[in-house]
């Protein structure tokens, strides 16, 4: 136990002159062994932990490792396996439960310099992800006294005493696979027997990703070295509270901030020291005793931030961050500190009577929930901040306002979390079950009935141990707004109840727990089945006529990326377009595309004029994708707080190279499915109902949009524009209304041929804050007039305005056809490849006769070597590539 006692304040403000020098002068140190790593099999070595942690035992020959990463990551990196993304290299590599689990059993060596330490501080290793148990040595002497088992388990420990005097050091880990390693026969999480294990169920196979090999064993993430002075601060935990129902602009009543942090006193002293929190240039202070050889958690009084800068969801307002601190000084000096980026913000949640669904309110305000499910940012765990800054800025390009981490995967790194609070992203994080591997349904694919799988994972203390050091991990994170019991069902009861009645009250309690994501108390199903779906292409009209789940976890469809795309991983003699037949037991599809998961797309292509090859199919579907995204989101949107109070689309990303539910690809290469949510999302939208014909304008915002000029026109395909209406209209703040009916006019005019029908939103200002193009079928639900539109007569122009920022305009003449779906790419001029990532302020955009648009790229410049160049291509539109000025 710790004692403390409050500081007097003319005291204080001396304490904290007197000792803020030194805390910037002698702040903690702790760096990653993130290179130089050497690897073995297990069954190649003949030597022990004790004598292989010696830096005088040679691993010269060992294999260089990959770490953090996994053994296939590391087999593939020396060029051992192929790439399992590529084709069907995957199903040429050997899988664990064929080989056993001796052949992907490796040890894991670093050496490292890391001088032995003076006086009372100290030095931690911390293994942030080790999957799935292992041994752990150190200059000849076992680190941890018994196997370390989990995968979402962190492990540390204090080294001080195991430091050579030399200062070079060797780290030596035998990591061992999951135990059992379960069959991959095809099924939901193959036999099922991974779910076993406290660790991820994808592993084993899904229907939408080949089995890892390995079943991802390795050190996965992060390996850090760590020095303090005598007290460390682990666990530090912050609270923002946000009374009453605020607005994204003005003056801000008080917000109140509650903080706490673990001290760990390592040394036989009892230590004197003061734990501070520091933001926005405001402090709150506590002095405390910490006892020997112990820990404690302790409170610091509540903080009172005056006029604070909230954090808001994607489309509600800006996610201000404010840079935080926790630090303990003792003897006038920096013990240990923890750093923090704090949003201010409160999270609730009531239940909304109307659709009999729970609705998410961020300080004190309902948000409509546009989300996408996320499974994990690489197959084989190669997470980087870039990477996960990128997925999840496609995310906000989206206009979407959350995403959901699946239960079949992990609680997301803190990488993850930090790009979703620098987007805005509210996340719904589950745990780690899911109903197909966890015996919710019968499964003649599973090794154990349904009895048996219930009661998975076999570990349950391990499992709540895991869940409560996750916890811990992210809890701190603004965007962080829901947890997740898992996905289609509940762990087992005697996880469950401790989860929700004592670990999450004690270790958050801020926020909403669900019990599982499609649970009657986040979404009453009155409808039956499973509660979600349905999974596949709809008619667009569906989304709107058809009334599904209330809050809905997961409905989608398809998702396939172009051409060049498809070129990254299908080899040249398997780029064959899908064929349709009405029977669809006559339906082909090539071999490797069925290896990659391809859904089908039905007969939604066959409207646009029947394939030609394989490169016309992938761009057709892209008009699919569009249309199918947006439909979706403005249906839901069309009926929000009536029907539904959130939708989560199934799904958005893909850490495969598979080949459905992807709004971009693998290699972060978006298509357009992105730019129909893009348009369908955006928090002021102005959109068709095509039931019925009524223009209909919903607005997501927290205030009354007035003097908005709607304006409705047609263009059939020789670009003739017809006026049907142009008329002022107001929006009330979080609300849908219908405002024209122009069905009758527009179907008679889409009769023949079809029509683009162009629906405008303009300010006072007379800025455009909403354009909406569709392109309707004829009587005979054809795109007859798209077969033979004429050529476009677009011009393009590229110029640079800063580093990394391309601004392209597409111009099209008056008397011209509309330049339809043109998608803007970013080149290299030598071997005209897209280059990734590139973030486009909209894309397959159309322009009207007589317009322009424009386009602004954002890259990373550092990474790109030669002068880039600019590639257009369109419906009506031959591939053509610019110059930059």
């Amino acid at each position: 136990m710790a004692t403390f006692k409050y500081l007097a304040k003319t005291p204080l403000l001396f304490v904290i002159l007197f000792l803020l020098p030194f805390a910037q002068a002698s702040a903690q140190n702790k760096y990653e062994l993130n290179t130089g790593w050497k690897c073995q099999k297990l069954n190649d070595v003949r030597v022990d932990g004790t004598q292989i942690s010696k830096t005088d035992f040679s691993i010269n020959n060992w294999l260089n490792a990959t770490v953090p990463g996994t053994v296939l990551t590391t087999l593939l990196n020396n060029k051992k396996v192929p790439d399992p993304f590529w084709g069907m290299n995957n199903a040429h590599i050997k899988d664990i439960y064929n080989t056993g689990r001796d052949y992907y059993t490796y040890w894991f060596v670093k050496d490292f310099n890391q001088p032995a330490l003076t006086g009372n501080n100290q030095v931690y290793l911390n293994l942030r992800g080790v999957n799935y148990s292992c041994e752990v040595y150190l200059n000849g002497k076992k680190v941890n006294k018994q196997t370390h088992f989990g995968m979402f388990l962190r492990q540390s420990y204090n080294i001080t005493s195991l430091i050579s005097k030399s200062g070079k050091n060797r780290l030596a880990v035998l990591v061992y696979p999951p135990d059992p390693v379960g069959n991959p026969n095809g099924g939901q999480g193959g036999d099922g027997r991974i779910a076993k294990n406290v660790g991820l169920q994808y592993t084993a196979g899904w229907d939408w990703i080949q089995p890892m090999r390995d079943r991802n064993t390795g050190i996965w993430d992060k390996v850090t070295i760590e020095t303090t002075g005598s007290v460390r601060i682990t666990d530090p935990h912050i609270i923002t509270l946000v009374p009453g129902i605020r607005q994204v602009e003005g003056k801000q009543q008080p917000a109140i901030i509650k903080s706490s942090a673990t001290l760990v006193n390592a040394t036989n002293k009892a230590v004197n020291g003061v734990l501070q929190f520091i933001i926005d240039g405001q402090r709150v202070v506590k002095n405390v005793v910490v006892k020997p050889n112990s820990s404690a958690e302790v409170n610091l009084n509540d903080l009172i931030l005056k006029d604070p800068k909230l954090w808001w969801p994607n489309g509600y307002g800006a996610p201000h961050l404010y840079k935080s601190s926790i630090q303990f000084l003792t003897a006038n000096k920096l013990s240990d500190k923890t750093d923090i980026n704090v949003g201010v913000r409160e999270i609730q949640t009531s239940w909304n009577g109307q659709t009999h669904s729970r609705q998410v309110e961020v300080n004190g305000q309902k948000i409509f929930i546009k989300g996408g499910n996320w499974i994990i940012s690489d197959a084989m765990l190669r997470f980087t901040d870039a990477r996960y800054n990128a997925e999840v800025r496609f995310h906000r390009d989206m206009n979407l306002n959350l995403i959901r981490v699946w239960g079949g995967a992990l609680v997301e790194r803190p990488e993850f979390y930090n790009a979703c609070d620098e987007y805005g992203m509210l996340v719904f994080q589950d745990f780690w079950v899911s109903g197909d591997a966890n015996g919710r349904w019968f499964d003649p694919m599973k090794k154990d009935d349904q009895w048996t799988r219930r009661k998975y994972p076999d570990d349950h203390k391990l499992y709540l141990q895991s869940l409560a050091d996750q916890i811990k991990l992210v809890r701190n994170h603004p965007s962080l707004a829901i947890w997740c019991g898992g996905n289609e069902i509940t762990p087992p009861e005697d996880i469950l109840l401790p989860v929700r009645d004592s670990i999450l009250p004690k270790l958050d309690g801020t926020r909403w727990f669900v019990e599982y994501s499609n649970s009657d108390k986040m979404s009453l199903n009155t409808l039956g089945g499973n509660g979600d779906g349905p999974y596949g292409i709809q008619p667009d009209s569906a989304f709107w006529k058809v009334r599904t789940f209330p809050f809905n976890s997961e409905i989608g469809s398809v998702g396939i990326n172009d051409f060049e795309s498809l070129k990254r991983f299908i080899p040249t003699e398997n780029l064959v377009a899908p064929e349709y037949s009405e029977d669809k037991k006559k339906n082909k599809v090539d071999s490797v595309w069925d290896y990659h998961k391809y859904i089908g797309y039905d007969a939604s292509i066959e409207a646009y004029g029947k394939a030609k090859d394989v490169k016309d199919f992938a761009a057709k579907a892209q008009l699919v994708n569009y249309n199918q995204y947006r439909a979706l989101m403005e249906g839901f949107s069309a009926h929000m707080w009536d029907w539904y109070t959130g939708v989560i689309i199934w799904k958005t990303q893909n850490p495969w190279t598979a080949m459905r539910g992807q709004m971009y690809d693998y290699y972060l290469d978006p298509n357009a499915c992105l730019y129909g949510l893009h348009s369908g999302s955006e928090p002021l939208h102005v959109m068709y109902n095509p039931l019925n014909g009524m223009v209909t304008i919903v607005n997501n915002t927290f205030t009354t949009k007035r003097d908005l000029m709607l304006s409705i026109k047609t263009y059939d395909m020789q670009g003739k524009e017809k006026l049907l209406t142009q008329v002022f209209e107001e929006i009330q703040p979080q609300s849908v209304k219908g405002f024209v009916p122009v069905k009758g006019e527009v179907d008679a005019l889409a009769k023949k041929e079809g029509v683009f029908l162009s629906l405008r939103l303009t300010d006072v200002k007379q800025n455009i804050v909403s354009d909406n193009l569709y392109w309707l079928p004829d009587e005979k639900d054809i795109y007859s007039g798209l077969k033979k539109i004429a050529a476009s007569q677009v011009e393009t122009i590229a110029k640079q305005i800063a580093p990394g920022k391309i601004e392209v305009t597409l111009s099209n003449p008056l008397n011209a056809p509309v330049a339809f779906f043109n998608r803007v790419s970013l080149v290299d001029a030598q071997s005209g490849n897209r280059l990734l990532p590139v973030f486009y302020s909209d894309n397959y955009v159309s322009v009207l006769p007589g317009e322009h648009k424009t386009i602004t790229l954002n890259y990373d410049a550092g990474k790109i070597k030669s002068t880039p160049m600019i590639n257009v291509s369109g419906w009506n539109l031959k591939d053509q590539t610019i110059s930059i000025k």
